[in-house]
């Protein structure tokens, strides 16, 4: 099992960038697919990017391709957002999944932190 807590958010202006950070605890956390999904206010939760095991693989919604930017240590995975978008508003989730793969379904992931909220003001 992988407990996993968010930083890094808050309040940003259009086009700045902000870095999450997502702190797992755990032994086996090195097996883990992780990835970072958001909710916007009243809507559902979406797939925002991923990482495989090794981290030889990242993979990213359309909406953020060559904005943000997933990677992964020994026991964190953070997401570097640049050019920030008022519709990139949410609510920020880390999530683990026990498999080595590309997942892009919250149903794929096993193990979520408690999120942090990001507001891009216009």
């Amino acid at each position: 099992q992988v407990q996993l807590v968010e930083s890094g958010g808050g309040l940003v202006q259009a086009g700045g960038s902000l870095r999450l950070s997502c702190a797992a605890s755990g032994r086996t956390f090195s097996s883990y697919t992780m990835g970072w999904f958001r909710q916007p206010p009243g809507k559902e939760r979406e797939f925002v990017a991923g990482i495989n095991r090794s981290g030889g693989n990242t993979y990213y919604a359309d909406s953020v391709k060559g904005r943000f930017t997933i990677s992964r240590d020994k026991n964190t995975v953070s997401l570097q957002m640049n050019s920030l978008k008022p519709e990139d508003t949410a609510v920020y989730y880390c999530a683990a999944a026990r498999w080595d793969g590309t997942y892009y379904y919250t149903s794929a992931y096993d193990y979520w932190g408690q999120g942090t909220q990001v507001t891009v003001s216009s």
